[in-house]
């Protein structure tokens, strides 16, 4: 029996082959070796399985670039690093490329799983930059919507002004909006 991992990794598969638009559910189940109705017991319908599959994503990146750091520099260095990760990422920045607006039916135009988490974890990094008087006083959990704002419009328009904002001015800009943003 495949695993939902198995039928997200299949869905992956076929989206960075052929896009997010031309996937079907039943293409999805024969791609991961199991029946229509084993995908339907998990998901209800193909984009349930396109959000399941964002949010594990995300949350791989979150993970592997943990918030934790007791000042404003640590946390801006890791929400930079973290955009770079979504920005490049296979899957998320194929998307991007070439269905953003796909993407942003699962990031601006709803609030999910992900994203509920990403702020989470802002909050509470937020909260001990105050503690520790390197971030500035405020409520922690708007400041925290604020800061995913600002790196999720730069993540999804990084490419519009890719020529005149290159790689390395685009990360210490937007730590430079960052760091103004959030300094006492």
């Amino acid at each position: 029996m495949s695993s939902s991992n198995d039928i997200l990794d299949a869905a992956a598969d076929l989206i960075r082959q052929r896009g997010v638009r031309r996937v079907q559910l039943s293409e999805i189940a024969r791609h991961a070796g199991v029946s229509r109705p084993t995908v339907y017991r998990r998901w209800p319908d193909v984009h349930a399985v396109i959000a399941a599959l964002l949010t594990r994503q995300i949350q791989a990146i979150q993970a592997s670039v943990p918030l934790d750091g007791a000042d404003r520099s640590a946390l801006v260095a890791a929400i930079v690093a973290t955009a770079v990760r979504i920005r490049d990422d296979e899957l998320l920045g194929g998307l991007l490329l070439s269905d953003p607006d796909v993407l942003a039916e699962y990031t601006v135009q709803r609030l999910g799983t992900s994203q509920r988490g990403l702020l989470e974890a802002l909050r509470v990094a937020i909260t001990r930059g105050q503690k520790s008087g390197t971030i500035r006083r405020g409520r922690a959990k708007e400041m925290a919507a604020m800061v995913l704002l600002i790196a999720q419009s730069t993540v999804q328009s990084h490419r519009l002004v890719a020529q005149e904002l290159p790689d390395r001015a685009w990360r210490r800009e937007l730590a430079t909006a960052l760091n103004g943003y959030l300094a006492p």
